[in-house]
């Protein structure tokens, strides 16, 4: 079943996709190189070999399984545009090479689809977070891991796979992914504080990274979705829909402008500027986690933090 594309071709801002076409031909080249380079270099033939499509994923694996695990994330630098990747042959050859696979789905990382179709394994294991949450292709956020729903499924499931593939320490599993889905606890405190002192305050976004998060806390999100569609999308909104977005600042109608930290371009660039001008709060929040200083579950928790300050008292966070 083909899934949905979260970023059509196009160049807005500076900002250069890749058309699918050549995308898919790259890929399958690099998968067929990938799947002849055999193991990745440098693993541990004793661990089990384990990928993460984007760090926060290759975080919960590696919390899962500690010392039985040798995991890589794919998609970890916070300074690009995940929806830009492209896979290089190296890429390739780790996917390729992994026993446990992890990725996002909702067409946020279809390329390692084509790898894994070009590098069959039967005793893989792999977990997409969307067929995993039961969620349809045309699920419109793709950004799961803001919901606070979302990681204890998955960490239940990545015991379920490692324990498959090394019963002998199946117990160590499940008993870490029970840990791992404990130590949520204070950022699911700390959404339900957020929403009891500021549940309905008025912010406005330029992309829907964090909405899944801003719905736990009751948070009113005044973007309208087809503008935050766009600017993921890479598509400039029209007029009307930037001026009711330039006008969130100029008319103080929000407390606070969350933006995408990860892509910025000429039309959110000068959306800061004007929040700044108006003396508008602003929080940057990132498509992959920050590092180093961050597991999941800080990063979660610094994001919460940040909001809570912006709100209470005008503190912005551009980066954490």
């Amino acid at each position: 079943m083909e899934k949905m594309m979260t970023r059509p071709t196009g160049n807005r801002g500076g900002r250069t996709l890749t058309t699918a076409r050549s995308l898919l031909a790259a890929m399958a080249a690099l998968a067929a190189m990938g799947a002849a380079c055999g193991p990745a270099s440098g693993s541990d033939p004793s661990k089990i070999i384990a990928v993460g499509a984007e760090n926060e994923y290759a975080n919960v694996i590696a919390q899962i399984g500690g010392p039985y695990v040798s995991v890589s994330a794919i998609e970890s630098n916070p300074n690009t545009d995940p929806h830009t990747f492209e896979a290089s042959a190296q890429v390739s050859s780790e996917v390729s090479a992994a026993q446990l696979v992890v990725e996002n789905g909702v067409g946020y990382d279809s390329w390692i689809d084509t790898i894994l179709s070009s590098s069959p394994n039967s005793s893989r294991r792999l977990i997409d977070v969307q067929t995993l949450l039961g969620l349809p292709n045309n699920t419109p956020n793709p950004h799961l891991w803001y919901d606070p729903t979302t990681m204890p499924a998955v960490a239940t499931r990545i015991a379920v796979d490692l324990a498959a593939l090394e019963p002998a320490h199946a117990g160590y599993f499940h008993s870490q992914a029970t840990t791992f889905v404990n130590s949520l606890a204070p950022w699911n405190g700390a959404i339900a504080a957020l929403k009891s002192s500021f549940g309905g305050a008025p912010v406005a976004t330029t992309e829907p990274v964090a909405d899944y998060l801003l719905q736990a806390a009751g948070l009113n999100n005044l973007t309208p979705w087809p503008f935050q569609a766009d600017v993921m999308n890479g598509v400039d909104p029209p007029a009307q829909d930037v001026s009711l977005e330039q006008g969130f600042f100029t008319q103080h109608k929000v407390k606070v402008f969350i933006y995408n930290q990860q892509v910025t371009d000429s039309l959110t660039q000068s959306l800061l500027t004007l929040a700044s001008q108006n003396g508008i709060p602003v929080v940057g929040v990132y498509e992959t986690m920050p590092t180093p200083g961050y597991d999941y579950q800080t990063w979660m928790r610094a994001e919460v933090n940040a909001m809570k300050q912006a709100l209470a008292d005008g503190t912005s966070t551009t980066r954490l």
